[in-house]
């Protein structure tokens, strides 16, 4: 098996496949990419075996099919200190040994039995749906930070996709902030739901963020597919029933604070490095058009204060956030302005963009108050 290939290019899709690969695998053929040659296309897989990506690469020259998993740090490590040059790939496929011709230098290194690798989950008994791939970062970009991470509620550790004739939602949940963001401009034919997991969520939107392309994402009961340009993801989808988000969404607020919001969000920032670093809990007092933010911490004698001028229809109210939450949601919307809407200390308070541009788009966060000390 043999075949040449530019350095940048392979480098390029390697990295892009990196990210799946775990620092400490429980299986060692894990640590390495599987690459196959077949009719003159190289297709190189990682994967932790709940997740695995594929790229598809054309080489320069190929001769000889076969397959072979070479370990992927010592490639990719060895693969950063080339400039943009033809590398040649030599591989025994008796003794698995692995010679990569670049320049004037010479490596060798030792493979794996390709039959060792696991397989790539088959997708039976499927449906798609199409999305453009900046819509689709840009939502998990927006949820994705309000996923938990505790691992006795899985489903919680996920992001919700529920898919409609009229509208996608995607929601994310820790029990302490919720997100939900949906869009009217995406729909699906038939209407179902499933969780997916954060990991290869992120890696998705890290390769999506900077690239204009169609994603298809195909789905059945156990695992989503998502195919763009020459890259495969799979992943398995976390099993369970996701909660009634819509349940906890107060529907009655009559306290309506509108603000601007980065000087809300740098208010808040500064404020909160005064406050308890356990709690990271940050007053609200609000009445009439003025906003007061407070926060103390007793076992330093910390204290801080700020006055900020606000929109507000409603009575008067006090209530306390946890700070890190609030500055996780705003750093999280685009608009000038937010509102902020609330109907008692002791109910959940619902931050929503003001005039938002895309009309097609709903961004909805909710954060749960914290009990403040009298």
């Amino acid at each position: 098996m043999k075949f040449i290939i530019s350095s940048t290019v392979l480098l390029k899709n390697l990295q892009a496949i990196l990210g799946v690969i775990n620092t400490n695998n429980t299986l060692p053929i894990l640590d390495d990419f599987l690459f196959e040659l077949t009719d003159d296309n190289l297709t190189v897989t990682s994967s932790d075996l709940e997740t695995t990506m594929r790229v598809i690469i054309k080489p320069d020259m190929s001769e000889d099919n076969g397959s072979i998993a070479i370990p992927a740090k010592i490639l990719v490590d060895t693969l950063k200190t080339f400039p943009d040059i033809p590398i040649a790939f030599t591989i025994d496929m008796t003794t698995q040994m692995i010679e990569i011709s670049a320049g004037e230098g010479k490596y060798k290194l030792s493979g794996h039995k390709s039959d060792e690798y696991p397989r790539t989950p088959s997708l039976d008994d499927t449906n798609a749906v199409q999305f453009d791939s900046t819509l689709l970062a840009y939502a998990i970009n927006k949820t994705l930070f309000a996923t938990g991470n505790d691992e006795l509620r899985l489903v919680l550790s996920g992001i919700f996709c529920e898919l409609t004739p009229d509208d996608v939602t995607f929601v994310a949940t820790d029990a302490h902030k919720l997100v939900r963001y949906r869009r009217t401009d995406v729909t699906s034919a038939e209407s179902t739901a499933f969780i997916l997991p954060k990991k290869p969520m992120n890696l998705l939107k890290n390769i999506l963020t900077n690239q204009t392309l169609p994603v298809t994402i195909e789905y059945n009961r156990t695992n989503a597919f998502f195919s763009f340009g020459n890259i495969h993801l799979i992943c398995r989808l976390i099993d369970g029933k996701y909660p009634n988000y819509d349940a906890v969404i107060p529907k009655e607020n009559p306290n309506k604070l509108t603000i601007d919001r980065h000087a809300l969000l740098t208010s808040i920032r500064r404020v909160s490095i005064f406050a308890n670093q356990s709690t990271h809990q940050i007053r609200f007092r609000i009445s009439g058009q003025e906003l007061v933010l407070s926060a103390e911490d007793i076992d330093f004698s910390n204290e801080a204060r700020e006055r900020l001028s606000c929109a507000y229809e409603g009575e008067d109210l006090e209530i306390g956030f946890n700070s890190k939450f609030l500055v996780e949601m705003l750093s999280n919307i685009d608009t000038v302005e937010v509102r902020l809407e609330m109907s008692a200390p002791n109910r959940a308070g619902i931050l929503t963009p003001v005039n938002s541009e895309n009309k097609a788009e709903d961004i909805l966060m909710l954060v749960m108050p914290v009990m403040l000390n009298k």
